[in-house]
């Protein structure tokens, strides 16, 4: 008896006054975010660079936004509002949650880190666990990446505590890749360093505002060459690394020189 006077004071009588309030809140949040989800997306993939960009950032930021406005506003409609009922009942339910959803909610609280730290948001390109991909979509549980196969992979944020993100543009329109080539030693370096310089800058991908740079690894097996560049948008990545390779191959075909054939030349990393 004594429990049902204690929630009763905690809880208003319930009419349907306010079960329509409280309908009327979720209706609107829930047709609020998917205007959001709808539109944003809509109108940063017609922009480009650092502006869609930051458009399509704003997808999970003015998500939560309104789940925590509309959150804000049924507590008051449905519990008297004091500030010993509020405490006790936010206290109460998230220990049960807390013990009941442990996973969910940890990846619930890394979606909220990550809305606030942006180790990742819409557009950029990042690696987790070996899974590369653009970010599509930062839900409150779930990152979706969508890989150059075109599988959508959902990673749960709650990999944001123990595993590392690689991301590739941080939030910029601008991406770099890489061309490899491994030749025989005996060439002249200086102008295979040239001509890969050459290649990149007659690129219809190249981004001319970035540098063009060729590092050069002496190795037991032979030369290895990096050709890095920028593209013009981060999602020509693919395209213009084929483009670097053919034409950088047909080039240094018709210089005379000879590719290297080591199978270490595959496995090789920086």
């Amino acid at each position: 008896m004594l429990e049902d006077n204690s929630m009763s004071q905690i809880f208003r009588q319930p009419d349907w006054t306010m079960a329509l309030e409280v309908g009327a809140v979720v209706v609107i949040a829930t047709l609020l975010i998917a205007a959001t989800q709808r539109a944003l997306p809509w109108i940063g993939n017609r922009l480009h660079g650092r502006r869609r960009l930051f458009v399509l950032a704003l997808v999970p930021v003015l998500r939560l936004l309104i789940i925590v406005v509309a959150f804000a506003t049924i507590v008051p409609l449905v519990i008297n509002p004091s500030v010993q009922n509020m405490v006790a009942l936010l206290g109460t339910v998230g220990l049960a949650i807390g013990f009941a959803l442990k996973d969910l909610v940890s990846s619930l609280i890394a979606g909220v880190v990550a809305v606030g730290e942006m180790p990742y948001r819409n557009g950029d390109w990042i690696k987790i666990d070996g899974i590369y991909g653009e970010v599509r979509y930062v839900g409150m549980r779930t990152v979706q990446v969508v890989t150059p196969t075109d599988d959508v992979v959902s990673i749960p944020h709650s990999r944001l505590w123990n595993t590392p993100i690689h991301n590739s543009n941080d939030g910029s329109p601008r991406l770099q890749c890489v061309a490899d080539f491994y030749l025989h030693p005996e060439h002249d370096a200086a102008e295979v360093k040239q001509i890969l310089s050459d290649v990149a800058l007659s690129s219809a991908f190249l981004h001319f505002g970035q540098p063009v740079t060729v590092i050069v690894h002496e190795k037991p097996w032979g030369t290895w060459y990096r050709l890095k560049a920028y593209p013009v948008d981060a999602r020509q990545q693919f395209r213009f690394v084929t483009d670097l390779t053919v034409r950088g191959k047909a080039a240094l075909l018709g210089l005379g020189v000879t590719f290297a054939m080591a199978p270490t030349a595959e496995s090789v990393t920086v």
